[in-house]
């Protein structure tokens, strides 16, 4: 995915939104449906040349507000199946789910346009690992998470365009014959884009 395309259509979508009022019975939860391509960073200290696949996925969101400025959300998906690869030739699969918990800070509250900031903790959880015999990872992992975004209002009741970008921090220790030979970190950014309800 064009990196420069995505910043340009944000800002493109952000010049030309009108300034639609957020209707005065939205409450304090938020449900966002996005598409997100996550891009792998595929870091990897076994001198094996691991990597897995980028790949575009569903995700959904739920968000609560503290205050019009505070939020808290949880980003969900279903497990993700990837070719886990080394130097470039595919030696297995696995799964992989990574619930996300980030805290927010949302600028401009009721404006046009409405960014936003987060960090918080992802535990990543690796299931249905098929690899050669004698190799094996760890199966859970906890990492940091960046995040942001903007929200753009749409002309219908508490609904909103969201863009949104996150970082995580998510990796996995790599062992042959029960001995660690290193670790595999995926670390992907994720590039967002769906549609939100306020409620």
């Amino acid at each position: 995915m064009n990196k420069p395309m995505i910043a340009a259509a944000v800002l493109g979508l952000a010049m030309a939104a009108p300034a639609f009022a957020q209707s005065a019975d939205a409450g304090p939860w938020q449900v966002r449906l996005r598409a997100v391509h996550l891009n792998s960073d595929n870091g990897d200290s076994t001198g094996l040349g691991l990597s897995i696949n980028d790949k575009t996925i569903p995700e959904v969101d739920i968000s609560y507000f503290f205050t019009p400025h505070i939020a808290a959300e949880l980003v969900l998906t279903i497990p993700q199946k990837h070719d886990l690869r080394a130097g470039g030739a595919t030696v297995g699969t696995l799964r992989h789910l990574p619930p996300t918990l980030t805290a927010q800070y949302h600028f401009n509250p009721g404006g046009s346009v409405r960014p936003y900031v987060g960090a918080g903790v992802n535990y990543t959880r690796f299931s249905s690992v098929h690899l050669p015999p004698g190799v094996d990872i760890d199966r859970s992992s906890f990492g940091g998470a960046l995040q942001v975004g903007v929200d753009i209002p749409l002309p219908y009741k508490n609904l909103v365009l969201n863009f949104d970008i996150k970082k995580l921090w998510l990796g996995t220790d790599v062992k042959v014959a029960g001995a660690k030979v290193g670790q595999f970190d995926v670390d992907p950014v994720l590039f967002g884009v769906g549609l939100g309800w306020r409620f």
